[in-house]
């Protein structure tokens, strides 16, 4: 059973004990063997004695993307280039790419927590879950591979770019489970219920991540597929997917802390604030070995608990994430994220999830038009439906955010779909 009791239901006080063992021994290794560490850790006056424990994380200098930018390639590296066994790399679509490295212990662990993950799930030993997130330099495909295999099921190692043949195979093989982003399931939804082979298929669960999605948008899913769907947390930087999972219950994202450090601090202030509070998560990895973080800002706004869950895990939980600092949108003052849109569209059951938020700047104005895909049975109606159709979800949308906003309804399947992450904004101030 690849839940492990002695580290998932560890009492406060063991994992805090376990942690500051680790931490310590993760600072000790990137003052000795990363320059730039250490230059940063003398700047501040620190040595790796003035790091007891994690009551002391604060001394600790921050980590951002420019820093693996900045030392591109292998300049936050801890382990010689005869130990790293993998190299995983960001896109790079907004500047250098971010590069990691990965020594065979790092795969391990990967392996196991991407496991644990995939237990919550329902996924064991008989199980076939089909991945299809993309396999490569993205972490997301070899990431799920890897975790499934170890915990003995057959996987299907699909990747992405070709739902007909996904669709087939995943009837055909009697697939289990499925590992892809959530847009693209609910894509992979809609093309089996247009072609009603939905009673074909074998799915149980699956397992979504690598772009954030809505509550409602989870129990959409699970309603067309008669699954359960779980929501995966993970990024490049820290490991890959398997930093966190939500259990069957979906009170928040178990963290594993005796892998990953979580801390919630003010992306204006920097410091820390109380639990529960929403704020931008950073981590720090307790025993990577290629190339270790510390106090790493994911951008990812969230809350944290430390209570007791149902399922008996006494891990740190997350909270489904609001959104990014760096994704919010500031129109005419007012703080805008996706995810609110995406759940007052949701909540309509008028319209489907499929939206592009357009931002625009006339007149020394900034004007935010939403377009809609509507069902079939909508857009079919006389043009006095759709109209009232119209005000209605700008109504929902302004109430939702605070900001009146223009809607423009399009036909079924307009928008395009995406088989990776989904593309949600055009800000076209930035153009």
């Amino acid at each position: 059973m690849i839940w492990n009791e002695t580290k998932e239901c560890m009492s406060r006080d063991e994992m805090t004990a376990l942690q500051s063992a680790r931490l310590n021994k993760v600072v000790n290794r990137v003052y000795h063997n990363v320059e730039y560490y250490r230059k940063k850790m003398q700047q501040a006056g620190l040595e790796p004695g003035d790091i007891n424990g994690i009551e002391d994380i604060e001394k600790l200098p921050f980590t951002n993307k420019d820093d693996l930018r900045d030392t591109y390639p292998y300049g936050l590296f801890a382990a010689p280039q005869s130990e790293i066994v993998r190299i995983h790399a960001s896109s790079g679509t907004t500047g250098k790419a971010t590069v990691v490295g990965y020594t065979r212990r790092d795969i391990d662990v990967w392996s196991e927590c991407v496991a644990r993950a995939l237990t919550m799930a329902g996924v064991g030993k008989g199980s076939t879950i089909q991945v299809a997130y993309g396999y490569g330099l993205f972490t997301g495909g070899l990431g799920a591979h890897y975790g499934a295999e170890h915990l003995g099921a057959t996987v299907i190692p699909m990747s992405t770019g070709n739902t007909k043949k996904l669709t087939t195979m995943m009837e055909d093989l009697g697939a289990t489970s499925i590992a892809c982003t959530p847009s693209y399931l609910l894509h992979i939804a809609e093309t089996l219920e247009a072609e009603g082979r939905i009673p074909n298929i074998k799915l149980k669960s699956a397992i979504c991540g690598a772009e954030p999605w809505t509550e409602a948008m989870r129990i959409q899913i699970e309603e067309k597929l008669h699954i359960s769907a779980h929501d995966i947390y993970g990024l490049s930087e820290i490991m890959g997917p398997g930093v966190a999972c939500d259990c069957i219950y979906h009170t928040g994202l178990h963290i594993y802390e005796d892998h990953f450090l979580p801390e919630i601090v003010s992306p204006e202030t920097l410091k820390a604030i109380a639990d529960g509070e929403t704020g931008e998560l950073v981590f720090t990895t307790l025993t990577k070995e290629g190339i270790p973080l510390i106090r790493y800002r994911t951008k990812d706004l969230t809350s944290i608990g430390y209570d007791k869950c149902e399922c008996g895990r006494t891990l740190a939980r997350i909270s489904r994430f609001k959104g990014r600092s760096d994704d919010m949108l500031i129109i005419r003052g007012v703080n805008v994220f996706p995810s609110q849109i995406e759940a007052a569209l949701l909540e309509m059951g008028e319209t489907s999830p499929h939206y592009i938020m357009e931002v625009d700047r006339i007149d020394n104005l900034d004007i935010l038009e939403v377009k809609v895909e509507v069902e079939d049975r909508y857009f079919s109606d006389e043009i006095r439906a759709l109209e009232s159709l119209t005000r209605k979800i700008e109504r929902t949308i302004r109430d939702a955010i605070g900001l009146a906003v223009k809607v423009k309804l399009v036909e079924p399947k307009s928008i395009e779909r995406s088989m990776g992450k989904a593309v949600r904004v055009i800000d076209k101030r930035k153009l």
